[in-house]
């Protein structure tokens, strides 16, 4: 007997409902929820390599509304509303199955189901072996010698395929008994009611004696007189219903043309642009290899993305020249006014590093490169006279040249110690990207590549890599432009974050002095310290251990010692800071080795370690300021971090005693924003009790208590203050009452009542926290004040507690982001006001709302008010912006500015 040739359909509803609760959440850089979608996909991808079918269809819902509501109208009432993280994606996958030329079926009135049934019968009747794919046991009815279900069984990881053999061997029953057994039975995902009190097993029993509905209510009176007797002849009618609502619909009249589904090639460059939009790394990368195995090009045009459907591999006309060939090249090329940059260096750390090779583009298809390290007449590139710093040389030399790089700031540190100096650059793609996808974890250029432009950033030999790279930095560029520009982050782009490239690649290359004899003596006290801990954490125990080990700890507090498990983990005990402050009140033991782990981390990380950081070139640390990490835009700073450095100990504070000036003569200064983020929680509240209080000149905290607690300014206590600046600062971080009373140590109903207390007193806060949880809710972002967006996708999650921290990161971002974006701005100004005065004076570090200033003495009295105006008139708010300064021959020994005349 001739094979015949198989014919699958799926139930889509079906199948992405499956995907949707089967994979976490998922969601593209803009926010857009694509989990079901992608699990939808890989199965689907999955099945048709297996099975090979020789026709596809995917049949839907259409509406909520399906002729089995005329006769019950409760027919699936009890179904909860589609999720709305799930929701966009049954359209998204419609548009994958459409680039796939898979035909969708879907008819108002029906349901997939019947659809399903319908194409089943007439592919059986065209000759097909059918397949159906879902996640309903609805369909087993439709198995027949030519049709069988592939059912799912886990997730969608797991299938059982059923033929008529394997339904009788589940159930005892044929194919079309299926609807007799729901008939009975009833379904409770459907809101089929069945018969009352018969389940599963009294339904099979009843099926194997009379075979179907009819014949047992045809022989009904043969039963014994029992309950079940009585159940049955009661519920005659709800058994007849329930059959009719369970039995799928074979012949719905639609036009259905067998032909259509014949499985041929997709659009390959509809299916790359889609999945690009839903940053499906792994399918890009998939699809792209089954078009150059089936010999397929992408065109040259745009997608309705943006992005450029060019070659899927990276491919022009790349050449490597010598440097003297180089540097001919390029004085021609900088005619052409703008051009994209490559730079290979041979340090990670660009303050040791040399430039090791260099790539350029002036136009897309064509790029140059030059090797830092060529043999000519037996001498390595790599001295003075032949270092290719020359190149990078012309290009910082050319004024109003459009500079395009990736990662632009660790070149221009790099270039310093050849005493070259870019200006004007105007594009950083890594940049760029971050701006518009601050949580994304791919921003290099590879990435970036694959998701803005469909060009794939192959390995390959030097040349081909470093030119490749730099055709791609010239073609992104523009696509990055235009999205900045689209989401109206265009101003901060390039006013703030491009100008702040080379402020921080100044500083870091500036660096700041350590005394390293002072960090040698604290070194030396805090090891003695660690010593004594030691010693009365031993007698506390009444044995030496290893105050390291968490799993001897755990036997000296929980076993030897019998203080109560507060937690464990899968490897034993935990001794957590949590748990240590909570046993601290019970033990002194506990207290004491809290202060050893702070101690013995200031000691490894800060102390020893920013001696081992110290540059052997400068004699200085060189932290790195990072711009494109942080969610929230704040920068942050590596190797050292000097932004962490634990200042609630004494001995954490006194760390900044060993950063000192670097010339004699020389003070250091700081500027720091008082309250920065309550002050912009009122602008952004429009809280008008916020913003008396602020403009009032009052203190805040005082002033919160004051309001909180009922009582004059005059009769707040320190108690008071210290519990109303916990709320203060617990508000901006979405704090709860469990939270807050942890940190307070209240009970939570106090500090419910504090809370509830705040909002009373400040209601326009409060409406504040709420609307931007909704707005961020619908628009899936939210923003700061000069337009910098996050994208929270966890607001709508249905787990509770990942929805929660949604929301506060809701209420937080704009709070934290905003003030973020106003020492960013500060910093823009302060650096141009200091290079329009001529002054010496230098910024040196930023933590977090303070800026550190490296002053010669005979500039201080110009210095400080230029630096207080810049930073406290960066943007113009409802109440007014403080910054207090104060200067000292050390981070640590330092006195008060107070504001001079005219300030």
């Amino acid at each position: 007997m001739k094979q015949r040739a198989k014919f699958m359909i799926l139930d889509g509803n079906s199948l992405i409902h499956r995907a949707f609760y089967a994979i976490p959440l998922l969601t593209t850089s803009e926010g857009l929820f694509t989990n079901a979608v992608y699990g939808f996909v890989n199965m689907l991808l999955k099945i048709l390599s297996n099975e090979q079918p020789a026709c596809t269809a995917v049949a839907f819902d259409k509406g909520k509304v399906t002729f089995r509501m005329d006769h019950y109208e409760q027919y699936k009432g009890q179904r909860k509303p589609t999720p709305d993280e799930l929701r966009p994606q049954f359209a998204l996958a419609k548009e994958v199955l459409t680039a796939m030329n898979i035909p969708v079926y879907e008819l108002e009135g029906y349901e997939a189901d019947d659809l399903i049934g319908t194409v089943t019968k007439l592919a059986e009747k065209e000759g097909y072996q059918t397949l159906i794919v879902t996640g309903d046991r609805d369909a087993l009815q439709l198995i027949s010698p030519y049709s069988e279900v592939l059912l799912t069984k886990k997730g969608i990881t797991e299938l059982d395929r059923y033929d008529i053999d394997k339904v009788k061997e589940r159930y005892g029953l044929n194919p079309e008994q299926i609807i007799d057994l729901k008939g009975l039975m009833g379904d409770s995902s459907d809101n089929i009611p069945g018969v009352p009190g018969v389940g599963e097993k009294t339904a099979l029993k009843l099926l194997h004696q009379f075979g179907s509905i009819e014949n047992l209510y045809d022989n009904i009176d043969s039963l014994p007189a029992n309950k079940l007797k009585e159940k049955l002849a009661n519920n005659r009618e709800l058994a007849f219903l329930s059959k009719k609502l369970a039995t799928i619909v074979i012949d719905v009249s639609y036009d259905i043309d067998l032909a259509e589904c014949i499985l041929s090639e997709p659009d390959y460059e509809g299916l790359l642009s889609l999945f690009r939009r839903l940053e499906f790394r792994n399918l890009i990368k998939s699809v792209s290899e089954k078009m150059r195995s089936a010999g397929v090009e992408a065109g040259t045009g745009k997608d309705g993305d943006g992005a450029i459907n060019g070659p899927t591999k990276a491919e022009g006309e790349y050449k490597q020249q010598s440097l003297e060939e180089g540097m001919d090249r390029l004085a021609v090329d900088l005619n052409n006014g703008e051009i994209g940059v490559y730079y290979e260096l041979s340090n990670p750390d660009p303050m040791l590093a040399e430039l090791t090779g260099l790539s350029w583009c002036i136009q897309a298809g064509q790029a140059n490169y030059v090797a830092g390290r060529q043999t000519v007449q037996t001498e390595l590139f790599h001295d003075e006279e032949h270092n290719i710093s020359g190149l990078p040389g012309l290009i910082g030399a050319r004024a109003g040249l459009k500079k395009f790089c990736h990662d632009g700031k660790r070149l221009l540190v790099a270039l310093d110690r050849y005493g070259i100096r870019w200006d004007g650059l105007e594009q950083d793609t890594m940049l760029a990207a971050y701006l518009l996808n601050p949580t994304g974890q791919h921003q290099d250029l590879a990435d970036l590549s694959e998701k803005y432009l469909g060009i794939n950033l192959m390995p390959g030999e030097a040349v081909y890599e470093a030119c490749s790279k730099a055709d791609i930095i010239l073609r992104l560029q523009k696509t990055l432009a235009d999205r900045l520009t689209e989401t109206g982050m265009d101003d901060l782009y390039y006013k703030v974050e491009l100008p702040l490239i080379q402020i921080l690649a100044d500083m870091e290359i500036t660096g700041v002095r350590v005394d390293l004899e002072q960090l040698k003596a604290l070194s030396g006290e805090l090891g003695a310290k660690l010593e004594i801990l030691t010693a009365e954490i031993h007698r506390q125990a009444g044995e030496k251990f290893n105050i390291n080990s968490t799993k001897q700890l755990g036997y000296i507090f929980f076993e030897k010692l019998n203080l109560p498990v507060i937690k464990k983990t899968k490897t034993g005990y935990s001794t957590d800071v949590e748990v240590l402050e909570t046993l601290a009140e019970k033990h002194e033991i506990a207290a004491l080795i809290l202060e050893y782990r702070q101690l013995a981390k200031l000691k490894s990380t800060y102390v020893d370690g920013l001696a081992g950081l110290i540059n052997p070139r400068t004699g200085k640390i060189h932290t790195s300021f990072n711009q494109t990490v942080t969610a929230t835009g704040r920068l942050s700073s590596t190797e050292p971090n000097l932004q962490n450095i634990p200042i609630r100990l004494e001995e954490g504070r006194r760390i900044r005693k060993v950063f000192i000036p670097s010339e004699p003569g020389h003070l250091l200064v700081t500027a720091d924003y008082s309250q920065i983020e309550l002050r912009v929680l009122a602008h952004i509240s429009g809280d008008e009790n916020f913003i008396r209080a602020f403009q009032a000149g009052e203190d805040i905290h005082t002033h919160t208590a004051s309001e909180v607690f009922g009582v004059s300014l005059g009769q707040v206590t320190k108690e008071m203050r210290d519990s109303a600046k916990a709320v203060n600062f617990g508000i901006v971080y979405g704090i709860s009452d469990y939270g807050l009373a942890r940190n307070i140590k209240v009970t939570r109903k106090e500090a419910k009542d504090y809370i509830q207390g705040y909002f009373r007193r400040y209601p326009g806060v409060k409406q504040f926290m709420e609307e931007i949880v909704l707005k961020a809710r619908d628009q899936g972002f939210v923003s700061t004040i000069l337009n910098r967006r996050r994208y929270l996708p966890d607001i709508v999650s249905p787990n509770h507690n990942i929805r929660s921290f949604g929301e506060r990161t809701a209420m937080n971002t704009p709070i934290q982001g905003s003030a973020a974006d106003i020492i960013k701005l500060a910093m823009v100004r302060v650096d141009s006001q200091l290079r329009e005065t001529g002054l010496k004076t230098k910024m040196i570090l930023q933590v977090h709302d303070e800026l550190i200033f490296e002053v010669p003495q005979a500039e201080i009295d110009t210095a400080v008010p230029l630096i207080r105006d810049c930073m406290e008139n960066a943007v113009k708010l409802n109440v007014p912006l403080i910054v207090d300064m104060k200067k000292g021959c050390n981070w640590y020994d330092m006195e008060k500015l107070p504001r001079g005349n005219g300030e």
